[in-house]
């Protein structure tokens, strides 16, 4: 999954998207979903965050991206800052994201092993980037955006070697955005600190899946079943719940419609949001 080689990116839909995103004037939180685990807030004020964008190809055979392209970030000017939670290929990659920050001048955060990943990949020396965009954060961090609070939040990824999640707080809206999280005994404190509007949740099934160096397939489970989806969003106390990642890889793909009947039985969420890649969602 962290393989960064890729082919130049083309998009399948033209600019639409970023020239839709940058149009808009939301009257509270705009989110639109980039597909995979991506995704942009849009405030009021105009601020903007990117989330984990990615559109490249994956790792093929190995990896296969089973949907559009739906963005060129080099279509991306008006970001005001992009960021990773963990260092995986499909959350921090050079060429999805580095010109984003090229074009915009948006800062990047993210925690030191996805940092490590824009210095193998040479952000600053392949794209206009300036170290003096590139930020490090921790679990317990806080920083602002325009109109976004944003607090680094403890998630458990064992996949992963440093992920991260955001808890995003504009005025009365908070979102949180795990990454690839799976359940964790923290989250209870979360829901507890936070009146969490909208939780999203990487969901996904269970597939084989070419090992990196071998190519043997493997058992794999990268995202929470429908089980884990909703201990997630129950522990956190989440209104609303957002399932991400069930559309991008071949062999993992999901059917999200399948978390109403897990959601039927528990208080929380109270509501499950269902979107597609290149869907808006207003909250």
């Amino acid at each position: 999954m962290s393989d960064a080689s890729d082919p130049a990116i083309t998009s399948d839909w033209g600019d639409w998207l970023p020239r839709t995103i940058e149009a808009a004037e939301p009257d509270g939180v705009a989110v639109w979903y980039l597909g995979c685990n991506g995704f942009v807030l849009k405030g009021a004020d105009e601020t903007s965050l990117w989330i984990d964008p990615y559109v490249g190809l994956g790792d093929p055979p190995r990896t296969v991206r089973m949907i559009p392209v739906p963005f060129d970030p080099h279509d991306v000017y008006d970001a005001d800052a992009v960021l990773a939670t963990h260092e995986h290929t499909d959350h921090t990659h050079g060429p999805s994201q580095a010109p984003i920050l090229a074009n915009s001048g948006a800062d990047f955060y993210a925690a030191d092993d996805s940092l490590e990943v824009t210095d193998d990949e040479g952000w600053t020396d392949h794209w206009d980037v300036d170290h003096g965009q590139l930020n490090e954060i921790e679990e317990g961090d806080s920083f602002s955006v325009g109109g976004f609070d944003v607090d680094v939040v403890r998630v458990s990824d064992a996949d992963a070697t440093h992920p991260v999640g955001y808890v995003i707080r504009y005025g009365d809206t908070t979102v949180f955005h795990g990454g690839d999280t799976k359940p964790h005994d923290g989250f209870a404190d979360l829901g507890a600190e936070y009146d969490i509007d909208l939780a999203v949740v990487a969901f996904g099934s269970v597939g084989r899946v070419p090992d990196k160096r071998t190519r043997e397939p493997q058992r794999t489970r990268w995202y929470c079943d429908e089980n884990q989806a909703v201990e997630i969003a129950e522990a956190l106390g989440a209104a609303r719940m957002l399932p991400s990642h069930w559309d991008m890889w071949k062999g993992l793909t999901a059917d999200p419609t399948a978390l109403h009947e897990h959601v039927r039985g528990f208080e929380y969420p109270e509501r499950l949001d269902i979107v597609e890649i290149g869907d808006r969602l207003d909250l």
